[in-house]
């Protein structure tokens, strides 16, 4: 039962679960695939529905006792009653670049409690990466090369690399939001791999000024506090979860600080 794992083997336990559903996504990736809308005008695919049975199935033979908040569930009103503890998932976060073909869309599994992201996984399956992190125990990414340990970094003298969503920008409010901070770079990312790269060191910041949902980013906010991040509304504040809606206000996702020590959480 999860109650009884720590952390650390909770993330293991959930590996072949994410690799599952992205072995889903991928031979949707490989067909002609339909694309239909749902009410909220946002696409969803085949891939996005099946994929999401992969991770239903796998969560509930691993921790039945956990509620289970799920994208497309949500959309067809199957929304559970949730106390402390509960999953957010989010089976293809960034559809727009699944249906672009671009690589650059993610699945996420993501374990809340007490209105914090404590644990989270993030598969990349068309890259070829799987980032995840637990409160306490840190962060890691698997490619190719293996399995290495992440933090964020603290910025280079030479200014922030700031990154943007590709898909949903918004160039004047970026542009407010980052008047007065020292920005050496740019860069476009999909999906919840923004918060990844934060949490790899490869970046900086995120500002979000835009609509986005809580299984969105909570895998990726759990990884990146695991590598010493955070995510905070744009008043400072921590963003939680478990919220009416399960809507997020505009964000931003931070790396270090000058002088900042690792956060463990």
């Amino acid at each position: 039962m999860s109650n009884a794992l720590p952390l650390s083997g909770l993330i293991e336990r959930l590996l072949p679960i994410a690799h599952d559903a992205g072995d889903v996504v991928m031979s949707v990736y490989a067909t002609d695939f339909s694309v239909r809308g749902k009410d909220d005008a946002s696409p969803v695919t085949e891939a996005d529905e099946r994929a999401e049975q992969v991770i239903l199935g796998g969560l509930a033979a691993l921790a039945p006792e956990i509620p289970v908040v799920a994208e497309e569930a949500v959309a067809a009103g199957r929304v559970p009653e949730i106390g402390r503890r509960f999953w957010l998932v989010d089976p293809l976060d960034g559809t727009k670049e699944f249906i672009r073909r671009n690589g650059e869309f993610t699945v996420n599994i993501a374990l809340v409690e007490d209105g914090r992201p404590l644990l989270g996984v993030v598969l990349a399956p068309a890259l070829g990466k799987l980032y995840a992190g637990a409160a306490g125990v840190g962060a890691f990414v698997e490619d190719a090369s293996g399995r290495r340990t992440i933090r964020c970094r603290v910025p280079p003298a030479e200014g922030l690399t700031v990154l943007a969503s590709r898909s949903h920008g918004d160039a004047a409010a970026l542009d407010a939001f980052l008047a007065g901070r020292k920005v050496a770079r740019l860069a476009s990312a999909g999906s919840s791999l923004k918060l990844c790269l934060i949490a790899a060191g490869e970046a900086d910041l995120y500002p979000r000024l835009g609509r986005t949902m809580e299984w969105d980013i909570a895998a990726g906010h759990a990884v990146l506090a695991a590598a010493g991040g955070r995510v905070t509304g744009l008043d400072g504040r921590p963003l939680v979860y478990a919220k009416q809606g399960f809507e997020n206000p505009h964000f931003a996702a931070w790396g270090l600080e000058e002088g900042a020590p690792l956060r463990a959480a």
